[in-house]
């Protein structure tokens, strides 16, 4: 009776992790005085409000009776890239624009995702081998297959380079019980309020199952995820004309996307090739992770991943309800609410030092405090900064302050009150 107790509190903590309105966040504090919003950086082709956006997936797709595409729950064993329209609730360019730096908290209407379509369908994995000379190679037919649909991912990619101009890439991969939409228009904010300068890419996996067991086959569904996460990383970082990736993972989206960066680091350092060299990663940031802090150390850790980035900033709220549970669940804390006790700190400082990893400690969050990356003014100005500016936490640039057990505090009026002046120092991509 306790365990299916547990199970249903467990349910209902985790609906955070969905977006209850598909809606545009309140601003950043940072854009609260009508500044520093980059509208006159912002390429000529993006500065509209139904911008186009792409996906990569596994999730199943069907149609509903009128030729839209629906993406649901079942997993596909083949992967996708598409794209889709997001309609944001503005008159036009200049309404949205005046709406990101003085909203003053009223919400924007709808997100709405509009038009997805498939530009390309890989075959499914695993290819059928065979076996010659005592090897086993995957049969040369279904290989072609698979490498023509990676020339015409590359392709597709390449091609929207070139017409917006921006080399980086921006990837955002959800935790449990999101669907496609929320995934989509969850991008669609973090992508926007930094200033549209990369390619903005949602890889979604099939979450949003339902029921009692809906966490844990959520779970499942994120380790079956994992090799195509890894391939899409890896054809991604082989586009010449990349030239960053980053990454925003949430909850156990941050165990999908670290387990298959933990495999290409792997890979590439057997091939003798440095991880950040052949993965062109940037930022990594990690929001109310889900990781298990033993995994953490001895998967993530071990294999020196933090190499393969510029830095990784781990946002932690100690109060995390969905977490908290999670970790009473597995008999294991789990690394989004991590406190500060003395293992910890001493954690933290060896990681400054050696990995450049960053825990930021969110205060005052509210309601369950599980998706507070969202929407959240404060969470959102330092995500920002750390995109736009590539600044570590503490200077002029990500005013953050640090206290004495190592992790930073971001107090919810972060930064007013310090707030950098981005055009003046000219810190822009």
């Amino acid at each position: 009776m306790r365990i299916i107790t547990g199970l249903a509190v467990l349910t209902t903590l985790l609906v955070g992790c969905a977006v209850r309105e598909v809606v545009l966040a309140p601003p950043p504090n940072l854009y609260l005085e009508g500044n520093n919003y980059p509208d006159d950086r912002v390429p000529l082709v993006l500065r509209n409000v139904d911008p186009r956006m792409f996906y990569v997936t596994d999730r199943a797709v069907a149609e509903n009776g009128t030729g839209v595409l629906i993406y649901n729950t079942d997993r596909s064993n083949s992967m996708a890239l598409g794209a889709v329209r997001v309609r944001f609730g503005a008159e036009d360019w200049a309404d949205l624009v005046q709406r990101t730096s003085t909203d003053g908290g009223r919400r924007i209407s709808q997100l709405n995702v509009e038009e997805p379509s498939e530009l390309v369908r890989f075959v499914d994995v695993p290819l059928p081998t065979q076996r010659t000379d005592g090897g086993l190679i995957f049969d040369p037919d279904a290989l072609a297959k698979y490498d023509s649909g990676a020339a015409a991912f590359k392709e597709a990619l390449r091609d929207e380079i070139i017409r917006t101009g921006n080399g980086r890439v921006l990837i955002f991969t959800h935790g449990v019980r999101n669907d496609f939409d929320r995934a989509i228009a969850t991008l669609a904010n973090l992508w926007h309020y930094e200033g549209r300068d990369s390619i903005p890419i949602a890889f979604t996996w099939p979450a949003g199952n339902r029921g009692l067991l809906s966490y844990f086959r959520d779970r499942e569904a994120g380790d079956f995820s994992v090799y195509h996460a890894k391939e899409f990383l890896r054809l991604l970082a082989e586009i010449p004309e990349v030239e960053d990736i980053d990454i925003v993972a949430h909850s156990r989206g941050t165990d999908v996307m670290s387990a298959a960066l933990r495999e290409l680091v792997i890979y590439h350092r057997g091939r003798g090739v440095h991880p950040k060299t052949a993965m062109k990663t940037g930022t990594l940031i990690m929001a109310a992770a889900d990781l298990d802090t033993g995994v953490v150390e001895q998967r993530l850790q071990a294999e020196r991943v933090s190499e393969a980035f510029e830095q990784i900033n781990i946002y932690v709220n100690p109060s995390d309800g969905a977490l908290r549970l999670s970790s009473i669940l597995t008999n294991a804390p789990r690394l989004g609410s991590a406190t500060s006790d003395a293992l910890m700190v001493d954690e933290i400082e060896r990681l400054k030092k050696s990995e450049l990893v960053h825990f930021i400690r969110v205060e005052s969050v509210r309601g369950r405090g599980h998706s507070y990356f969202r929407d959240n003014p404060a969470v959102l100005s330092d995500i920002v900064l750390a995109l736009r500016t590539r600044a570590f936490p503490g200077g002029t640039l990500r005013p953050l302050e640090l206290s004495e057990d190592g992790f930073w505090q971001l107090h919810p009026n972060y930064p007013l009150g310090r707030l950098p002046d981005l055009r003046i120092e000219g810190s822009d991509r």
